[in-house]
Formats: C-alpha cells, structure tokens, sequence
C-alpha cells in the first residue's frame, strides 16, 4: 500500500519546484517515490512522426512503447464514447505499489495535502477549512495558519516533515 500525499497551490506557487526538490531527498532516506501531475490542458507523451503516435492516430486505444530503461502506456479516452477522466483513486489504482505517491493537482480529492503558499502572488491560503491540509509551505510568515508551517526555500526541512508525515499512522487517510 502507498501513501499518499498531495502539494495544493496556486498556479505559479511552485508545487512543481518544490515536488522535483524532494524526489532526491527522500530517495536518499530509502523512500520510494511515485508521482502523479495533473493536466489541465491536452498533452502528449509522444512525437508527431513516431510509431506510436501513427498508432494512436490511427485508433488505437491503448499504446505501450517499451524499451530496456522503461514503458509507457498511452491511453486515449477520446476512443470510448462516455468515458471521462479517471478520479485519483483510479489512477492510484495503476500504479505499482511504492512507500509515497506524491500528487500534484486534483485540488478536490480529499487525500492529506501540503499546501505550497506564496503571499506575494496576492492569492488567498488555501487551508482554511480543509482538513485535510496537514501543513503549509511558505516564504513569508504566516499569522493565524494553524497547520504545521515550513519554510518553503528549506528543502531539507520540507523532505524532514515528509518523512514524519509517512511514520505516522495513515488515520484511514487514502492510500493506494
């Protein structure tokens, strides 16, 4: 079973940055990590010109491209009338079991969070009122945040609450 923890922030807060930070970090304690990032817009994992695009393009539902150093599986949901974008827990459920999955985006799922939080983007805290923020990662103090709070440029002190958040009890948090 993998814990789960999600990084919530404004666009522009540096949820990316931070995430990319902690992969090394926790991965020099023995943690294994896997990671889900949550698109907004259409993308592609692959080239124009490419076999495997030719073959999506061509219709095909699924498209695993493999090779000594990894694989990839393509899944096109455009191909299968009434099916909509898969929930968190869906996407969990394909992945290969690790000690944290860390989830950027899907703001709406209840999964524990650290929220990234920067004042200067005039932005307000996203916090209040959910639970299941467990602490906020900041550059500038923080008055009535009653979370733990953490110093957003102290990448060793983020990684550090981390490894304290996977000792604890999950609670019936969401795990994988």
């Amino acid at each position: 079973m993998s814990r789960v923890l999600g990084l919530l922030g404004w666009s522009g807060s540096g949820k990316t940055t931070l995430l990319v930070a902690m992969l090394p970090r926790l991965a020099a304690q023995g943690v294994n990590v896997s990671t889900i990032k949550h698109a907004h817009h259409d993308f592609n994992v692959d080239r124009p010109g490419k076999d495997s695009h030719r073959h999506r393009e061509a219709g095909a539902r699924e498209v695993l491209v493999s090779s000594g150093r990894r694989w990839a599986l393509m899944h096109e949901l455009a191909n299968t009338p009434g099916e909509t974008e898969p929930d968190l827990d869906a996407l969990l459920g394909r992945l290969a079991p690790v000690d944290l999955v860390l989830v950027e985006g899907f703001r709406a799922s209840r999964h524990p969070k650290l929220e990234v939080h920067r004042p200067s983007l005039g932005h307000p805290p996203l916090w209040p009122g959910r639970a299941e923020v467990l602490a906020v990662a900041s550059d500038a103090p923080l008055l009535g945040c009653d979370r733990d709070i953490l110093d957003l440029a102290d990448h060793d002190m983020v990684a550090a609450w981390i490894l304290r958040f996977l000792s604890r009890p999950a609670d019936g948090q969401t795990r994988a």
